[in-house]
């Protein structure tokens, strides 16, 4: 149990503000089909932030009917012919001559939108050279919002069974894209409001006039599939580069570090890199400790991109291989989620849950960017000892552990009580099954440190392609290193 709280604005959060509702959405089915029915109960304001954007996505299951356009781009604009009073605003990343904007898909909704008063598209560039705006955020009459992993786009639509070879895992021209592992999150109250004024804030930065609240609701209906905690303290965190005038925020980075040092048995962690040294020095310094936790970090098998594998693979591979020298107790694992047939499950949520007390959910990822380069936005609650939240927090973790591993979470509650161990418990469920079974399932598989030659090396140690900052993308070559001591905060225990 907490003692007390590890939430401390101006340090690890912005604000924390009561959420009337709070709940978890896995993977984008749910998310975007409750994204969907909440927009239909808009009165007047829809604010969506993010990274990245396709108009021809379905904003729901492919085979979905409701007498409503599928295409989020007509989807927009169909309601704004059902009410006049409603005005959308979308503020979106502009990485310059890298933009989506540029694609076939995106660029006739741009101009049916400048015709209509009531929607509004920002492209925002206002960031340092290099960074980019990922947060993934969407209010409604500040009324209710959501905040996680989850943009609007292609490649992110899938169930939670993950099945190899879906049919209806296609791009809107009818591509496939292969399974796909995200999470987000909705509140309800004033945690709602609070993140509509980070998308204020964000809004007047990028050049938009000033834009004042709304009248809050609760005619909303209700999101099914979601894991729900009902009412708790919602705090909001962020990170934000130095630029201009403004100062740098690293709140998420202080969060990770302070929860990491919190920890008593176990931590749970899903997200799509591990290339933090800040992550990964709380972590060797906790492993080091005789009666320390256990750390289970879910990653996709690679980076879905060229980039990434250059930089953020190759970071982890390295910081793998250090750990092991500060893990005497062997109780750090890193694992990946693979189908039926063995194909890898892409890993793009950003979660993190610690004991059965504190969990967190958001944009931002166990890398340098996220800690303090890009402008990122995660969501954190604690049980404060509450025995129902606790037992909901352990259910939500058995619940993403039997997604992973094709058993139910009932199973995987059972393992952790029977082995009092996660790892152990991983290590039991995770075996080979037979054709008794009914065949083969999903199931994670052990991170096995691959080969790095001397280029990636040299390139993730010198993070040229993961920067802590503005001012390292301009640091000379001697300066940097992946695992040189820049840790400017001290380790708290709490």
């Amino acid at each position: 149990m907490i003692e007390q709280s590890l939430l401390k604005p101006s340090e690890n959060c912005w604000r924390v503000e009561r959420a009337n509702e709070f709940a978890i959405l896995i993977d984008a089915d749910i998310y975007f089909d409750a994204v969907r029915s909440a927009m239909k109960a808009a009165k007047r304001s829809i604010y969506l932030v993010g990274w990245d954007f396709n108009a021809r996505v379905t904003l729901g299951h492919p085979d979905l009917q409701d007498n409503a356009p599928k295409g989020v781009g007509d989807f927009l604009l169909w309601l704004m012919k059902r009410n006049a009073k409603l005005e959308i605003r979308l503020l979106l990343w502009n990485p310059g001559f890298l933009a989506s904007w540029a694609k076939a898909a995106n660029v006739p909704y741009l101009l049916r939108w400048k015709l209509n008063r009531q929607i509004t598209v920002k492209l925002d560039g206002n960031h340092p050279l290099g960074s980019s705006h990922h947060q993934k955020i969407l209010v409604i009459d500040d009324s209710l919002a959501f905040c996680g992993g989850i943009d609007v786009t292609t490649d992110r639509w899938d169930t939670r069974d993950h099945l190899d070879d879906d049919p209806k895992r296609k791009r809107p021209d009818g591509t496939p894209y292969g399974p796909w592992h995200d999470a987000s999150s909705y509140c309800i109250g004033p945690a709602a409001r609070a993140l509509g004024d980070l998308c204020r804030q964000r809004w007047s930065l990028a050049g938009g006039k000033k834009l004042e609240p709304v009248e809050a609701h609760t005619d909303f209906p209700t999101v099914e599939g979601a894991i729900a905690f009902g009412k708790v303290d919602l705090a909001i965190s962020r990170t934000s580069p130095a630029y201009g005038q403004r100062q740098r925020i690293v709140e998420i980075e202080r969060l990770y570090v302070d929860m990491i040092m919190s920890a008593k048995k176990f931590v749970y962690a899903e997200s799509q890199y591990f290339a933090s040294r800040a992550v990964a020095q709380a972590i060797a310094k906790r492993l080091a400790e005789p009666g320390g936790p256990e750390f289970v970090l879910v990653n996709p098998v690679k980076s879905d991109n060229w980039l990434g594998a250059i930089a953020m693979d190759t970071a982890r591979a390295r910081l793998r291989e250090s750990m092991r020298r500060h893990d005497p107790h062997e109780r750090f694992r890193i694992y990946h989620p693979v189908t039926a047939k063995g194909e890898p499950i892409y890993v793009h949520s950003k979660l993190m849950i610690i004991d059965d007390e504190v969990m967190r959910v958001g944009s931002s990822n166990f890398n340098n960017r996220s800690m303090r380069f890009d402008n990122e936005c995660d969501v954190v609650f604690e049980a404060d000892g509450a025995e129902p939240t606790r037992s909901k927090l352990r259910d939500l973790r058995s619940s993403l552990l039997g997604e992973h591993l094709g058993v139910g979470a009932d199973a995987v509650r059972d393992a952790v009580e029977r082995q009092d161990s996660l790892i152990a418990a991983v290590e039991c469920l995770r075996q080979p099954r037979n054709s008794s079974d009914g065949g083969s399932k999903r199931t994670l598989v052990a991170y096995e440190t691959p080969e790095v030659g001397d280029l990636e090396a040299w390139l993730s140690d010198n993070e040229i392609l993961d920067p802590e900052g503005p001012e390292e993308v301009f640091e000379p070559i001697e300066s940097r290193g992946l695992f040189r001591g820049r840790l400017k905060m001290p380790f708290r225990r709490t």
